[in-house]
């Protein structure tokens, strides 16, 4: 699990001392628009109109985490020199709207990688909750007061195993048998999902 350094934010009550509440974001088809295993910092193009919602919830107290499984990693498509240089522009696209993330955290793992030392099955790949629960330890997070955004079954089942509410992206409806979609919420867009959170304070 690799992460970006963190900002110190403190906002958000929980168990008797500040915590901050998060928005946990998937990034390929959530935050930033769907590409088949992305290798090259071009690639990564954000959704539209993001930028106004993820700096009010930013200015609300919300930290903002991008959670992320890249298997690409393991698979030898690209390697972590690139992966930074990927995370670098997306800090920079999302800076040019005013908005900071709090951490970066990648899961670079898969059982079937060609790499041996990300062939692994590890707690970290989403639907496990790994990267959820390191970023709470990192940055003080309340997940119970938290959000996780994603486009998958594996993103919602991340967020429900960690206690977080969740979010689905997308057209595509999901198995009912799926854990947490059922209490999630839904919206075409990244765009509205942000809004509703900013509407339902």
């Amino acid at each position: 699990m690799t992460q970006n350094e963190p900002a110190a934010l403190a906002l958000a009550f929980g168990a008797g001392r500040l915590r901050r509440q998060a928005v946990f974001l998937d990034r390929d088809g959530t935050l930033t628009e769907p590409r088949h295993y992305p290798s090259h910092p071009d690639e990564l193009v954000l959704q539209p109109d993001i930028g106004s919602p993820l700096r009010a919830l930013q200015h609300v107290g919300f930290a903002l985490v991008v959670v992320t499984n890249q298997s690409g990693l393991a698979r030898g498509l690209f390697d972590i020199a690139a992966l930074d240089a990927m995370h670098h522009r997306l800090r920079g696209l999302l800076a040019s709207h005013g908005v900071r993330l709090d951490g970066i955290y990648a899961c670079p793992h898969h059982p079937d990688g060609t790499v041996p030392r990300y062939r692994s099955i590890c707690p970290c790949r989403k639907p496990s909750p790994g990267m959820l629960h390191q970023a709470a330890h990192d940055l003080d997070l309340d997940l119970s007061a938290s959000w996780m955004v994603g486009d998958s079954a594996c993103d919602v089942d991340a967020g429900h195993r960690a206690g977080t509410r969740t979010a689905l992206v997308g057209c595509q409806p999901l198995p009912e048998a799926t854990p947490g979609v059922q209490g999630a919420t839904t919206a075409e867009t990244l765009y509205q999902v942000l809004r509703s959170f900013l509407s339902g304070r």
